[in-house]
């Protein structure tokens, strides 16, 4: 890199405690490094160790001028024994239970004074910091360090965010989504914490998306919210990643396949289905008489071949591959037969169906999915399964597979999943280049600015 010995300032980034979103800004944190900027991205441990064992990290080893440092979280409880422990394995969203969200939030919230000590040590030009954590810009604003808010998730998402924090909604969906916005942990609740993350932000907010997309959601977002919304593209990574185990067989069984005949099914790595939703989504995929890969987080000790044989009715058939927990996500998408994705409609999963022009079929399950999933249908990218009593059925997945594929309804779906896919691949980096520009301005605003041989 040209002048990597003599960088032009340092940026911290600080995100949530989840790897959705810890995943873009170490997308980011490549980028804007590629610009001769030295970034420290400040997470737990688990998490950094999650980071340099995936694939992602891979491509950090030629990206010196990225540090990644440990924040460590307080401890919440009196130890082992207490049932209120939160042990250090568990200070991030991967594996931890619903119920135990705001102990996480609250430990979290205590590790200002770290952090604290961390800016001190590290005395970034700028903060770039996530929307639950509204003590992290007063850290860098008395310190005298500006701060700018980097929401990971959809325009059109925030948007909603917005009108229910502002008015109680009226109709019965968002009634249900408002309600993870007043869930409480040390005395704030998750809108309370919004808003003030958003008050805090230094003139702008960035925001993971694209004005060719979302260009209607991003000027009304910035009305509502009273500040510039600065949209700096999808930031997907274009490493592929290192091969976990297994990659070789996928790739082989999809080189068998013919173009667009397979359909990938996966619903994240943070959410545990109840086994009616398992045997149901697996029937589904079985009736529609595709071929199909099918990523499970399986029950019990029996991994993949328990799986399997409680789930589709004691046998797979060939058409199906079945895989327990983690799959090549990005390969799978890229490959020319996988022609159907069924998603939880999480926002990077959305987007990388999106950029390899694969149609999609909607299963949303929890938090902002339901609404990404309205604005894949809005984009005509998608069709959204119903549920049934609180579960996708057999049958409804079955049919949404099938319309997607090869319905002539599913026509337009699958003509647009390509548009969208060659728009984006039209995106260059022009949204992170002004990014660039904001975050220098603002850094020569702060007494650290200069570097030090």
């Amino acid at each position: 890199m040209d002048n990597a010995e003599h960088p032009c300032f340092r940026v911290m980034m600080l995100p949530w405690l989840a790897h959705g979103h810890i995943s873009p800004f170490l997308e980011l944190a490549r980028r804007l490094s590629t610009h001769n900027i030295v970034v420290y991205l400040c997470s737990t441990p688990v998490n950094l160790r999650s980071v340099q064992e995936g694939g992602q990290f891979d491509c950090l080893k030629d990206f010196p001028l990225i540090h990644l440092v440990e924040l460590h979280l307080p401890v919440v409880g009196q130890g082992d024994e207490d049932e209120n422990y939160l042990q250090p394995h568990l200070h991030t969203t991967k594996n931890l239970p619903t119920h135990r969200m705001p102990e996480l939030k609250t430990a979290f919230d205590r590790a200002a004074p770290d952090f604290d000590r961390l800016v001190c040590s590290l005395s970034p030009d700028v903060l770039i910091y996530d929307l639950l954590q509204p003590w992290a810009p007063i850290v860098a604003s008395r310190r005298g360090i500006p701060a700018v808010l980097f929401l990971t998730v959809a325009a059109y998402t925030f948007v909603i965010f917005s009108h229910c924090l502002l008015r109680p909604p009226s109709d019965t969906r968002a009634a249900e989504f408002a309600k993870t916005l007043y869930s409480v942990a040390n005395g704030l609740t998750d809108g309370e914490r919004f808003l003030q993350c958003i008050h805090s932000s230094s003139g702008f907010v960035a925001i993971r998306t694209f004005r060719e997309m979302e260009g209607n959601y991003i000027s009304h977002l910035s009305a509502v919210l009273g500040k510039e919304i600065l949209p700096v593209g999808p930031l997907l990574s274009e490493a592929v990643g290192s091969d976990r185990g297994g990659e070789d067989r996928v790739e082989k069984w999809l080189n068998t396949r013919e173009p667009a005949t397979v359909v990938f099914a996966s619903v994240g790595t943070e959410y545990f289905m109840a086994e009616e939703e398992i045997a149901e989504i697996s029937r589904g995929l079985e009736l529609s008489g595709l071929f199909y890969i099918w990523v499970v987080r399986s029950h019990g000790d029996g991994g993949v071949d328990e799986t399997k044989r409680r789930y589709s009715g004691g046998s797979v058939s060939e058409r199906g591959l079945v895989l327990e927990g983690w799959a090549p996500q990005k390969k799978i998408l890229a490959h020319a037969s996988v022609g159907v994705f069924v998603t939880h409609c999480g926002w990077s999963s959305v987007l990388e169906g999106m950029s390899n022009g694969v149609a999609m079929v909607a299963l949303p399950m929890q938090l902002d999915q339901p609404l990404n999933a309205e604005l894949m249908v809005q984009l005509g990218v998608a069709v959204q399964a119903e549920e049934v009593g609180g579960c996708y059925r057999a049958d409804e997945v079955a049919r949404c597979i099938r319309e997607v594929a090869v319905g002539e309804e599913g026509e337009s779906v699958r003509r647009k999943a390509k548009e969208m896919a060659r728009l984006m691949a039209c995106k260059g980096d022009e949204g992170v280049n002004e990014l660039v520009g904001r975050l220098s301005a603002l850094a020569c605003k702060t007494e650290t600015h200069v570097m030090k041989p």
